[in-house]
């Protein structure tokens, strides 16, 4: 039985998500509630940048977020096109 993890979408990822063109949000948000049974897809990146956070690309935009095993927990932080992504 895989581990299932609650995904908790940030208020300012829900935003970037709202603005977002309906067939991109038709792409991501099915990507993000896989990440409840599988918080490290294949293709997953853990940042280098930054502790803790993890990003999978969904076409031009990467599904930016952060797991906390302890809690089974997986909190979205972001939803950005890649050449924002990383700033």
């Amino acid at each position: 039985m895989p581990k299932i993890y609650e995904v908790i979408v940030t208020s300012s990822a829900q935003k970037e998500i709202r603005k977002l063109q309906k067939i991109e949000v038709q792409r991501i948000i099915p990507a993000i509630q896989l990440l409840s049974v599988d918080p490290r897809p294949p293709g997953c990146k853990k940042l280098t940048s930054a502790s803790n956070i993890y990003r999978i690309r969904i076409g031009n935009y990467r599904v930016l977020y952060s797991i906390y095993d302890v809690i089974k927990i997986v909190e979205v932080s972001g939803v950005r096109h890649r050449r924002d992504a990383y700033e």
